[in-house]
């Protein structure tokens, strides 16, 4: 779940707020650099944007009254790097709020930590990890997709239990983990081939964008031209 407005006391969401600006303002960055150097990628990082959003605002009741969602983060992660998720998740969860009344703006920062950091950088390490242990393309999307996803909602868990420690932080992250994981772990595994079914896709239209970013292999025309 999205943390919801209110959930957290004020000191949280300062303090999540102060940790995720230096990565958004980063992102920012990275996304204007890309949109210089790469004219052609705007397309893609809007695509990338687009998911990321619908995918995010899929909502699924979860028990005690939460609720579960894919991330939509692992695919940007992979065809960007981190840091533009930073930027373009932060986008996406303000427009949630606004819009969907997923997550609260009191609270965005702990949600841009969540799913806009930590789980980007940690499906982009999977992702890396694979990719140089020469696995295939769909083997590596898939994990790192679904690494993506289940990282978010670890990180969303401790937030809540540093929140309402009780009885104790430990305690209380292991009742926030279990409950998401009812319908969290089937999210993230569906989120893992869909991304898969996305990719593969993306390499039959754009072909020449994933060979740029190492993802697939040149197409061979392109090979003989190097």
């Amino acid at each position: 779940m999205h943390i919801a407005e209110g959930f957290l006391p004020l000191t949280h969401c300062v303090v999540w707020g102060l940790a995720s600006a230096p990565f958004v303002v980063h992102g920012a960055r990275s996304v204007i650099t890309q949109a210089k150097e790469n004219p052609e990628s705007k397309l893609l990082l809007a695509a990338a944007g687009a998911f990321t959003f619908m995918m995010s605002a899929i909502k699924l009741p979860s028990v005690t009254g939460s609720s579960s969602h894919p991330t939509g983060t692992g695919a940007g992660a992979i065809l960007f790097k981190p840091p533009v998720m930073a930027f373009m998740g932060t986008v996406v969860l303000v427009f949630q709020a606004l819009l969907l009344a997923h997550g609260g703006l009191t609270t965005l920062g702990a949600n841009v930590f969540s799913m806009a950091i930590a789980g980007p950088w940690a499906g982009y390490a999977v992702w890396v990890a694979l990719r140089g242990a020469r696995a295939p393309m769909e083997v590596s999307v898939f994990f790192a997709m679904a690494t993506a996803n289940l990282v978010t909602y670890v990180v969303t868990s401790l937030q809540l239990a540093l929140a309402y420690p009780d009885p104790d932080l430990l305690g209380a992250f292991g009742k926030f983990a279990t409950v998401f994981a009812l319908t969290q772990v089937p999210l993230a595994i569906m989120e893992g081939i869909v991304g898969v079914l996305l990719f593969r896709f993306l390499a039959k239209v754009v072909p020449p964008e994933l060979a740029r970013r190492g993802i697939i292999a040149a197409p061979v025309k392109d090979a003989a031209h190097a």
